[in-house]
């Protein structure tokens, strides 16, 4: 027995969420989708027991679109799901791990062993965290049990990687018996709570104003003059402080998406044995969706815990950190941008005061939000290819698709070759275009910040991700109507 065979047999030993042995009603998809996320708010609000109030959340700047709720059982959120992902694309597309993707057996090993590798990294992102001293053990609940630090610090890492464990089977749940996926469901939980909370929150921040955009301006209606406000300070005030310029970004942000999102390349496709019988198969301009965004993200993000793990020891090289904002060092340039604060030079300085460290110089700020640029569009563009590669939307397996639904493109033979050529000369294309755009657009919202510091790449992708839920629930009603378009996708 190879290897090979060894690692299928033990993949096919995980652990795993039935796959449906006939199609699932739309009604049954849609009350398995509404329970799993009713299940995750639920669990977003089960705090880990015997976890310390001093403990810090090293990846507080990413927990927008990281899907995870600080101090709870789902603290890693998508983390360890998203980080696998990066890890076997990588190794895939470096051809370490030599898979043809489009080979249904490829495909099933690297799910396989994707899921394996999350479990890994549940471990490896919850040790670090602990180890370190970021999530601390309470010393007050260890003395009332009469047991060491460590027992507690065991109790937190078994609980970390239950949580880590149902977010992975629940995304499962989402994706083979509910809609869309579970990762861009929680991701739509957790940032649409966010801008909820940033719209309506009456608590005040350091300054004394509410957080929330409705209580601050009333605030500052009742507590600020017009004279100051139409003063050009006023104006600034309004546009950073007052929130007027996230209100805007967001607005805008949401109609771009969505504009983006109806805009598509049609190929024209004819049943081959049903004369009169047209469709088109759309090839969008976000071909591969914004979900590699979340991969580049990611990227950031592990980088960043690799500094603050380091900084924390005494290892300042890298950079050095206050909480798990990056203060120098090349982790500052690696860093995410998500708000002005982040790069108007007045605003960072006024951040870097507020923490008692050198704000860093203009041409520093700069190479920070070009390096940020050149992450998100490279970025990209390369996880992009390696998404379609992985999801079966390439070239070679989407020709398939058509060819076993009956259809073939007018003019070409009905063969899988035929129909190849023509969705070659498309998807790459719109792939590469497609990732740089949304890298560019994942910049434009994260320089301008968001209502309830969702962040730019947050708010991005939970348009996105709601607008593609929108089209799953339509897509679902009409093979409920039409049973023979279920051919299509594969479904019995």
């Amino acid at each position: 027995m190879t290897l090979r065979d060894t690692l299928e047999s033990f993949f096919n030993k995980l652990p795993a969420v039935a796959s449906p042995e006939k199609h699932v009603h739309f009604k049954d998809k849609l009350w398995w989708t509404l329970g799993v996320l009713l299940l995750y708010f639920a669990l977003a609000n089960v705090p880990l027991f015997g976890m310390s109030q001093d403990s810090v959340d090293l990846f507080g700047s990413y927990r927008a679109f990281f899907a995870g709720a600080s101090g709870s059982l789902i603290l890693l959120g998508i983390g360890p799901i998203v980080t696998a992902s990066i890890v076997l694309q990588l190794l895939v597309g470096a051809e370490i791990i030599k898979l043809d993707l489009s080979d249904p057996k490829d495909q099933a090993f690297f799910q396989g062993a994707q899921k394996f590798l999350v479990f890994i990294m549940i471990i490896l992102e919850a040790l670090p965290q602990l180890l370190g001293g970021y999530i601390q053990p309470d010393p007050g609940l260890a003395s009332a049990l009469g047991v060491g630090l460590g027992v507690i610090t065991f109790l937190l890492l078994i609980q970390i990687f239950i949580g880590g464990a149902l977010i992975l089977f629940m995304d499962e749940v989402v994706s083979k018996w509910g809609i869309g996926s579970g990762v861009g469901l929680f991701i739509v939980a957790g940032i649409s709570q966010q801008i909820v909370t940033g719209i309506f929150n009456w608590q005040p921040d350091t300054t004394g104003i509410p957080i929330g955009l409705i209580p601050k301006w009333i605030y500052i209606a009742q507590n600020v003059g017009a004279d100051y406000l139409f003063s050009g300070e006023g104006v600034m005030f309004m546009l950073v402080r007052g929130g007027i310029l996230a209100l805007l970004s967001t607005v805008i942000i949401f109609l771009l998406v969505v504009y983006v999102e109806s805009t598509r390349i049609e190929i024209p496709l004819a049943h081959s044995a049903v004369r009169g019988a047209r469709g088109r198969f759309p090839v969008k301009l976000i071909y591969s969706s914004v979900l590699p965004m979340i991969l580049v993200r990611a990227l950031q993000a592990n980088i960043q815990m690799v500094g603050i793990i380091l900084s924390g020891r005494g290892i300042t090289f890298l950079g050095e950190f206050q909480g798990s904002t990056p203060l120098n060092g090349i982790m500052y340039y690696l860093s995410a941008i998500n708000s002005p604060y982040d790069w108007v030079p007045s605003l960072v300085r006024e951040s870097f005061a507020s923490y008692g460290a050198t704000a860093p110089a203009t041409w520093q700020i700069a190479l920070h939000v070009f390096t940020d640029a050149t992450m998100l569009i490279v970025g990209g563009i390369i996880f992009s290819l390696f998404w379609i590669e992985t999801t079966g939307m390439g070239a070679k397996p989407t020709a398939q698709k058509i060819f076993n639904s009956g259809m073939q493109i007018p003019g070409f033979r009905r063969n899988i070759s035929s129909i190849e050529k023509v969705t070659q000369r498309y998807i790459p294309k719109v792939t590469v275009i497609g990732g740089a755009f949304i890298g560019a657009l994942t910049l434009v919202a994260s320089l301008l910040g968001t209502l309830g510091s969702a962040g730019g790449t947050g708010l991005l992708l939970t348009v996105s991700i709601v607008y593609r839920l929108y089209e799953d629930i339509a897509s679902e009603q009409m093979m409920e109507m039409h049973p023979m378009i279920r051919s299509f996708f594969g479904e019995q």
